[in-house]
């Protein structure tokens, strides 16, 4: 079909994770949240794309509506695509998210998984949402566990693309994406060609280079151009985003559907973590896809056909 989650995904004993829905109520308030220690004031508005069905396709009243999380340097508009393949085969909306000090949203000091799960809470109590059925990838995927795990009254499914709730140092490499990112706007390029010049001495790879210099853009009234992310702190918080919120699955668990996606020549899914997913989301399910931590860009059309339901197991034997 040529989709992100094409017919043979619903059908499957997983049930794609985003049908597999309850209908209990919305019930909810920022004093729960309170009582639940969170005393953080939460960014907002947050930025975000809404991709709608047409009337014929209108998804079924218990259908989960979609929040989709991008990763570290993304946005909302890296999602478009596969936000609206979604919307074509399930007939449900997707709201397509820019997280703090990413996109078009507001920048704030501190950025950990906390902090940005919190924002997501706010933004679907601000739009009367319930139910919600969660895509995160990389630091989007932390983010859409913590809000499972913290808020699962909330959270209808989830599905994880290359990220589990562990502690683990980023890839270096996101570091020196930073020093690359710091250096162009030193140099007050005015074209992106400028910037990919720069950029070329930090990454070798024509799709991840384009894809940290689309956050390139010129202010109005200057020539040179700027990064919409705050590069300053995105560094101080580079060592956190490597960290999960939370370390004992006995105390926190998330017991309904979860997907997680798993790049084979990455390494944030590894067989020894298996366990550990497990204890947080006791109904997990594995699938891998021939490709490295930024998975969606470098096999769209396989993610998009559901090529990774090929090779899913059912619960991931962990010894």
């Amino acid at each position: 079909m040529g989709a992100f989650f094409p017919s043979r995904w619903r059908l499957c004993k997983c049930q794609c994770v985003l049908n597999n829905l309850s209908t209990s109520p919305f019930v909810f308030s920022h004093a729960i949240a309170i009582s639940r220690g969170v005393h953080i004031e939460p960014v907002r508005p947050l930025a975000f794309d809404l991709h709608e069905p047409t009337a014929s396709k209108t998804s079924e009243p218990n259908q989960a509506p979609i929040i989709f999380l991008h990763g570290l340097f993304g946005s909302k508009k890296n999602n478009r695509g596969i936000s609206k393949a979604l919307v074509r085969d399930l007939g449900t909306p997707v709201y397509a998210l820019d997280l703090r000090n990413h996109g078009e949203s507001p920048h704030h000091q501190r950025h950990d998984y906390r902090v940005m799960a919190r924002d997501v809470l706010t933004f679907i109590q601000d739009h009367s949402l319930r139910n919600v059925a969660v895509i995160g990838h990389s630091m989007g995927a932390k983010t859409a566990m913590a809000l499972a795990l913290f808020w699962p009254e909330m959270v209808a499914s989830l599905v994880s693309v290359d990220n589990a709730p562990v502690n683990v140092a980023l890839n270096q490499d996101f570091a020196k994406y930073i020093h690359g990112m710091i250096e162009i706007q030193a140099a007050n390029v005015t074209r992106q060609a400028e910037a990919d010049r720069i950029l070329q001495k930090y990454e070798t790879s024509l799709p991840i280079r384009q894809f940290l210099l689309g956050n390139l853009y010129r202010p109005k009234g200057e020539d040179a151009q700027r990064f919409r992310v705050p590069l300053d702190i995105l560094a101080r918080s580079l060592d956190h985003l490597g960290d999960f919120p939370y370390a004992d699955p006995s105390k926190r668990s998330f017991e309904k559907p979860a997907l997680f996606v798993r790049g084979t020549k990455s390494r944030y899914i590894t067989h020894e973590m298996l366990p550990t997913i497990k204890g947080f989301f006791p109904q997990f399910r594995l699938a891998d896809i021939d490709a490295g931590h930024w998975l969606i860009s470098e096999q769209p059309e396989a993610f998009r056909k559901g090529e990774v339901i090929t090779r899913r197991t059912s619960v991931p034997r962990i010894v």
